[in-house]
């Protein structure tokens, strides 16, 4: 088990009063927890399996990346023989797309994982392990890719998938606090080997960046996670209105609708309506050039054509409408 160099203060008790405001939520049970063997989840099955005795199951999804997979299943085994939590693991091959990040990739696998587990066990509350770390890394990740407020926003407490509540109880709970809850329970973790490549951008905020903000602000991560959460109620507020100003415009949107918004609504507006009806995100140059093209839109004649996602907008008429680019495949 790593040693713990330091421990901030009151920090067992913190993991403890974690699951505390968690179980106030009065969430269903049973429940799963997704463990990958590491510190978190280590920590957060520890705190479930003693708070909901006989209610808590564990999910581990072997992910095929690298040689230390099969003893992160070892261990997340042993650990549920000794706790007596019934553990499923799923094998997926998480090898990323050309283009895709491996960490969407394995995130998007897993998920998926966790969608078929909680249909098969009829499970309505799963527990993620991420902590105030991890929200931290994924704001100035956000921050450094020019990201609006949904980045902003950074990693929800509790959102819901289909008919399961996924949960963070840990979110507001440091990483090395984490550690230090593990170390008085005298329970043991496994590195992630892949945690300590500088290669992956997300390691070196870790490693590099985070220390430095602690030293200058100390008290970053709650103040991270204020800012978190303004962002995710400005980015609700963003969603209502565009809800509303749709119901006007209409889906597809009329053209002369739109006009009678400002551009920041007809962004907001046209934003929501090709993530919601079409699964796609427009970059902000796309953006940017179909607003001009709307308020150049004083002709019949005057065409529109985007390139978007996997398709184009384009001008029906009096409506915008978006159209998948058909794929042609030969057979030989």
């Amino acid at each position: 088990m790593p040693a713990v160099t330091s421990l901030p203060p009151g920090a067992p008790e913190w993991v403890d009063a974690a699951i505390a405001r968690f179980a106030a939520q009065s969430p269903a049970l049973p429940l799963a927890v997704a463990l990958s063997g590491g510190a978190d989840s280590t920590a957060l099955l520890l705190a479930c399996a003693g708070r909901w005795p006989q209610q808590v199951q564990a999910w581990h999804v072997h992910h095929g990346l690298q040689a230390a997979a099969d003893g992160f299943e070892r261990h997340c085994a042993s650990l549920c023989v000794r706790l007596g939590v019934p553990l499923s693991v799923r094998r997926v091959n998480a090898r990323h797309a050309r283009g895709e990040s491996p960490e969407d990739a394995a995130r998007r696998h897993r998920y998926a994982c966790f969608d078929a587990l909680a249909l098969e066990a009829s499970i309505r509350t799963v527990l993620i392990a991420q902590h105030a770390d991890d929200q931290a890394e994924t704001m100035l990740l956000a921050l450094s890719r020019g990201a609006g407020l949904p980045g902003l926003a950074a990693m929800p407490t509790h959102w819901r998938r289909g008919a399961v509540d996924y949960w963070r109880p840990l979110l507001r709970v440091p990483g090395p606090a984490i550690r230090a809850w593990l170390h008085v329970q005298g329970t043991a973790w496994v590195e992630d080997p892949s945690n300590a490549d500088p290669r992956f951008v997300r390691n070196r905020i870790r490693a590099r960046l985070l220390p430095a903000i602690e030293a200058a602000f100390p008290h970053f991560r709650a103040t991270f996670a204020r800012s978190a959460a303004h962002a995710a109620q400005a980015q609700q507020l963003l969603q209502e209105l565009a809800t509303q100003d749709l119901q006007t415009t209409g889906q597809p949107p009329r053209i002369a609708a739109l006009q009678q918004l400002t551009r920041a609504r007809q962004a907001n507006a046209l934003r929501q309506w090709l993530a919601t009806q079409h699964g796609c995100r427009p970059s902000a140059a796309q953006l940017e050039e179909l607003l001009d093209q709307i308020a150049h839109c004083t002709t019949r004649g005057h065409r529109v054509r985007i390139k978007i996602g996997g398709g184009f907008i384009e001008r029906q008429g009096a409506l915008l409408r978006w159209k998948e680019v058909e794929r042609f495949f030969s057979l030989k």
